[in-house]
Formats: C-alpha cells, structure tokens, sequence
C-alpha cells in the first residue's frame, strides 16, 4: 500500500447475547491491568472480558478478565479490529453506566467511542504504517420525537425494570 492510499472497513462488532460494549483508545502496555482493576472492583457479579491491541514492540493483542467466554469474545473482535491502542471490553451482569467514570479516569485511556449493547460497527482506516478507528456506528437512525406515553414507557424502563431513579 502506497504512503498516502488509505484503505476503509467496516468492522461489526459481535457483541455476545446479554452483554454490553465498551470501545475505546488508550496508550500503554499497562492498560489491561488498570481497566481489570477498575472492573473487578466495580461489582461483584459483574463478568467481563477486555482485549488491547498493542501498537509498537511485538504488537500483540493483550487480554484479561474474569469471565474466559467473554475474554475469547473480545480478543476475536480486537484481531477484527487491529487498530493502533484500541481496547475492547465485554461485561455481563452491569452496565456501562456504573463503570465508565472509572474507565475514563484510567491515566492510560484517551477516548471512548461507544459504549452500548446496541449493534456496533467501527469504521476504521488502514494507512502504510497502520491501522486507526474513525468513528462508530452505533445503533439505528432515529425514526420520530418521542411521544408522551414514549416518554412514560421511558420513565417506567428506568425506574421500575432497571431500578434507576426510584
């Protein structure tokens, strides 16, 4: 590939049934130790699975977790992505709302991109020298304004199914 050709791909981020999606960017080898750190300490029943792509030395995927199916899950869709940095978390049993502060204030983490259980894909860029993501796709175009029995339906999933704002 020449210097200045620039290659676009899709990638569909196969995110396992039940679970949630963090994707982000950081700078370090030391990443996969803090982001287990931050998530095991968030929650007990929380299960997770995370995957870095290392971008210089040997540039290997790293990985860890506490749950092996999603640890499997984020090393296939680290390798699907190999972009520069990039990190994959899988978590079942939690929300990304209840870690996210905590993943942000990582000193290695430089961006999230998405976080969500919604259908996920990445555009990422190939370059001669490597890989990078773009931005992400992350769920379906919005089809109208919310109505107010949308509005009640919302308030209810909240407050009564997932138990926030009581």
């Amino acid at each position: 590939m020449a210097e200045k050709d620039i290659k676009w791909e899709v990638v569909d981020i196969g995110i396992p049934e039940g679970c949630n999606v963090i994707l982000g960017q950081s700078h370090f080898i030391k990443t996969v130790e803090d982001l287990y750190e931050v998530l095991a300490t968030s929650s007990p029943a929380l299960e997770f699975g995370l995957a870095f792509c290392e971008a210089s030395g040997p540039c290997l995927v790293r990985k860890d977790g506490n749950a092996d199916d999603l640890v499997e899950a984020a090393v296939r869709n680290a390798l699907k992505l190999s972009a520069g940095h990039a990190f994959v978390i899988f978590m079942r049993n939690g929300f990304p709302i209840s870690v996210l502060n905590a993943v942000k204030q990582v000193q290695e983490v430089c961006r999230i991109f998405a976080a969500t259980a919604n259908p996920l894909q990445v555009l990422v860029f190939q370059t001669g020298q490597g890989r990078g993501i773009a931005g992400v796709v992350d769920g379906f175009p919005s089809k109208g304004v919310e109505s107010d029995d949308d509005i009640e339906e919302r308030k209810k999933l909240l407050r009564d199914i997932i138990g926030y704002k009581r």
